[in-house]
């Protein structure tokens, strides 16, 4: 899609540097989760796979690993910068791209599977919708996308007491500084899980799983229908 003057900037917002990605340069079990939900997903040698929103790079490296051709994409240098260090040292032949959920590119119905984390936040409602569409174009009929994403899960009249549960959460069982969480809540673009799954549909996908498993997390599993069959 060709940049006009009313685009949506992605990288205006980006505001990530070395000294904030280096907050997501963790050494825990993350590669196992990542497996985990790797093998859920079914990816086989061969695939071609996008993680959209890399951020370090864990995902992407172990689908690689797995056998998958994978683009690494993420709109923020620094990101980007980590994934490829990661990938040295795990001898992961992934390619990165730096780029967004809007500016991606990409060859029509050409990946068996995407994935993005906690990166479609970043976009306001009406870009989400832009951004999914250009998923959906670029995944092959039959093959799957995996969404996970910061969302409000109640009805508006919760959300307050939502924000408040989930501040608690991510700086109890994460660490996070509160203010870091009210940046998030007042700057960002987080919207409802009703919300996002008529996106979603809307869109084209067929909604295989919705997963509300935590304070402000929800995971969904998407299948573009092949040819014939019904959204």
């Amino acid at each position: 899609m060709l940049a006009r003057d009313w685009y949506y900037n992605e990288r205006g917002r980006m505001g990530l540097d070395s000294a904030v990605a280096s907050l997501y340069d963790r050494h825990d079990d993350s590669d196992l989760r990542a497996r985990a939900a790797l093998t859920m997903l079914g990816v086989k040698p061969g695939w071609r796979m996008a993680d959209i929103g890399c951020g370090n790079g864990v995902l992407a490296c172990e689908a690689a690993l797995m056998g998958a051709e994978v683009d690494a994409i993420d709109i923020s240098p620094a990101m980007l910068a980590l994934a490829e260090v990661y990938a040295r040292d795990r001898k992961a032949p992934i390619r990165t791209q730096s780029a967004g959920l809007l500016s991606f590119a990409y060859q029509p119905n050409s990946y068996d599977l995407i994935v993005s984390e906690f990166t479609l936040h970043h976009l306001p409602d009406f870009w989400k919708a832009v951004a999914l569409s250009r998923i959906y174009g670029a995944l092959k009929p039959g093959a799957n996308f995996y969404l996970r994403d910061i969302v409000f899960v109640s009805m508006p009249d919760g959300s307050e007491r939502d924000v408040e549960q989930w501040a608690e959460f991510n700086i109890k069982n994460y660490g996070f500084e509160r203010d870091s969480v009210v940046t998030h809540m007042r700057d960002e673009y987080s919207t409802f899980g009703w919300v996002i799954e008529r996106m979603l549909i809307e869109a084209g996908f067929t909604l295989v799983s919705a997963d509300y498993h935590a304070p402000l997390h929800g995971t969904y599993l998407l299948r573009k229908p092949k040819s014939g069959e019904q959204g």
